[in-house]
């Protein structure tokens, strides 16, 4: 008998008579004599792979000096160190399924016979049990496999392994649930799947569940794995909290708090909510320079929180002269008194000082209307940051007046500043971006609102100087050009500077209020006599010539400014379009 470390299985050497094992054959050999030669080779047997096996042969007749061979079907490698000896023997190769492996003994003795037999010695795989695996998911806040009562569980044994399967992906061919302990949650639950899904049960007291997981692999061997859950009460399961996203945002814009909270059980319902800061804001992280430090402070916190009961709700950055995280915490109270809470930190930074003017844009979108209201379900909008948000609530310090997010200041004719309050003023300076414009007159000189220029230049012009009075044009000069009028305006020397010029694309676009919807998009207390609503755009000349409709290599065209709809686009320099010049700048 021989063995393996695996599995053992005892190969018995059987001494037959000579009609055992598969037969023999005799031969008579050329030396005649004893022809009556016989040979058995055992028994047919099954022996578990990485077994050793014994192979021995019986013979009778024939000369009594015999020479033994032994061959396999399929190859076997066969130890036979002595062919005067029947003894031999192998080890029985690995396999995934039982297979068959035909053996054949052949001897010769001195007389020159030979008979040969054949034994079938099956070879078995051995079988690994599986393992089965449950993997239980973890409720954030409760010790391993607590759960509160009323919610979803599922149980995943999809790692369940069986090491000598034939295909990983397939290792288990079965899996079974059972519910051995506790108030039943699974009838009416798919149990033979990889994963078991439960809703824990409702109680007034603590609820213990145990359940089992068996698992079958392709060779039929079981294993099982148990696991115990432990389900809290009504009236000790809390409510989930979620205070929403951490932000960053500058002093004066709006901080979404979006919060979200239930609750899993019905007898804890209705849910009350409270907002509240921390308190590591005062009136001392207010600018120094506010005209009324303790005042503003005092809006401030009273807006901080728009409405501090509820779920869904927004505040307004405190204003703060460095870097400030500010904690917003939201607390969540059950009807039994239960009470959870969660905070979200925002970073404050003071709002730094603009060098371009913001859109004038205040109204939010939803996904059907325009409105001036908080649209936490849509964030990130233009109405919810930037210098005309932080404006609308106070804390932007103006040099001068002006809607929105703009601060523009009154110039006289000799260029000095006007008070606001003032009847007349000649030139505007926008004091975000340092340019001073000129404003447009009613009285039909120079300046006249109802004059138009076609474009043309013969310095920067995209190699096509433009037309020097084009179709349509109406001003007080011989060539109603927009080179023409900044020669004249600079001969005039208006509001004292003479170095007027056109202005760029981006420089005319600052002065757009993009927030007006019933008349020019510009703050007209400023720039009055811009334009009139109609069915036609008031175009604006840029110095910039346009890349569109250029021909051999000239740009017939250059960009305009509509200050009715807001948009820009090119215009044949030919066009007739009003002019607004600029000069200065930072």
């Amino acid at each position: 008998m021989a063995s393996t470390k695996h599995s053992i299985l005892v190969a018995t050497v059987f001494m037959l008579a000579a009609c055992g094992g598969g037969g023999g054959d005799s031969d008579s050999g050329s030396g005649g004599g004893n022809s009556d030669l016989v040979i058995n080779a055992g028994d047919d047997a099954t022996v578990t792979e990485g077994a050793s096996y014994s192979l021995s042969a019986v013979v009778s007749g024939g000369n009594e000096e015999y020479t033994y061979r032994w061959s396999a079907s399929p190859s076997l490698t066969i130890t036979h160190e002595d062919t005067s000896d029947s003894a031999a023997s192998f080890e029985a190769p690995s396999v995934s399924s039982a297979t068959e492996y035909t053996i054949t003994v052949t001897v010769n003795d001195t007389g020159g016979n030979e008979a040969s037999d054949l034994t079938v010695i099956t070879v078995v795989p051995i079988n690994i049990a599986p393992e089965a695996i449950i993997e239980v998911p973890e409720w954030d806040g409760l010790d391993a496999n607590n759960f509160p009562g009323g919610v979803e569980v599922i149980f995943d044994g999809s790692s369940s392994t069986d090491d000598d399967a034939a295909d990983d992906s397939a290792s288990i061919s079965d899996y079974s649930w059972t519910q051995t302990d506790g108030t039943n949650v699974i009838t009416g639950e798919e149990t033979n799947l990889s994963t078991l899904t439960i809703v824990t049960p409702i109680a007034n007291d603590a609820q213990t569940l145990s359940f089992e997981l068996t698992v079958t692999d392709s060779e039929g061997t079981t294993d099982t794995e148990s696991v115990t859950i432990f389900v809290q009460s009504e009236s000790d399961t809390l409510p989930v909290v979620d205070a929403g996203s951490s932000q960053g945002v500058f002093s004066g814009e709006t901080i979404i708090l979006d919060g979200d909270a239930s609750t899993s059980i019905p007898s804890a319902l209705p849910l009350t909510y409270d907002w509240e800061r921390s308190n590591n804001v005062s009136s001392t992280t207010l600018p120094v320079n506010a005209a009324d430090a303790a005042t503003l402070s005092q809006n401030v916190d009273i807006q901080a929180i728009d409405d501090e009961d509820d779920l869904s709700t927004f505040a307004i950055a405190p204003a703060v002269t460095e870097y400030t995280v500010v904690a917003y915490t939201l607390t969540v109270t059950d009807a039994n008194g239960n009470q959870v809470e969660d905070t979200i930190n925002v970073g404050v930074r003071p709002m730094p000082t603009p060098l371009i003017n913001d859109t004038g844009v205040l109204q939010q979108a939803t996904n059907n209307a325009l409105t001036e209201a908080q649209q936490n379900e849509w964030p990130g909008q233009d109405g919810q940051r930037g210098a005309d948000v932080v404006e609308q609530n106070g804390l932007i310090e103006k040099a001068g007046r002006g809607k929105a997010g703009f601060d523009y200041t009154r110039l006289n004719a000799n260029g000095d500043e006007q008070d606001a309050s003032a009847d007349t003023w000649s030139c505007v300076r926008d004091n975000v971006t340092g340019l001073v414009w000129e404003v447009k007159t009613d009285d039909g000189t120079l300046q006249d609102k109802d004059y138009t220029y076609s474009w043309y230049s013969d310095d920067v012009n995209g190699g096509y100087e433009g037309d020097l009075s084009g179709s349509g044009t109406v001003c007080s000069l011989t060539s109603c050009n927009t080179q023409a009028y900044v020669t004249a305006l600079n001969a005039q020397g208006l509001c004292g500077f003479y170095d007027w010029r056109m202005p760029t694309h981006q420089e005319l676009f600052s002065l757009m209020h993009l927030g007006i919807s019933d008349s020019m998009t510009i703050d007209e207390d400023y720039f009055p006599y811009t334009g009139v609503l109609s069915a036609n755009p008031v175009w604006y000349w840029t110095s910039v010539p346009s890349a569109d409709g250029v021909n051999s290599d000239d740009a017939q065209n250059a960009w305009a400014l509509d200050f009715d709809s807001g948009v820009d686009n090119f215009l044949n320099k030919s066009s007739a379009a009003k002019v607004r010049l600029v000069r200065a700048g930072r």
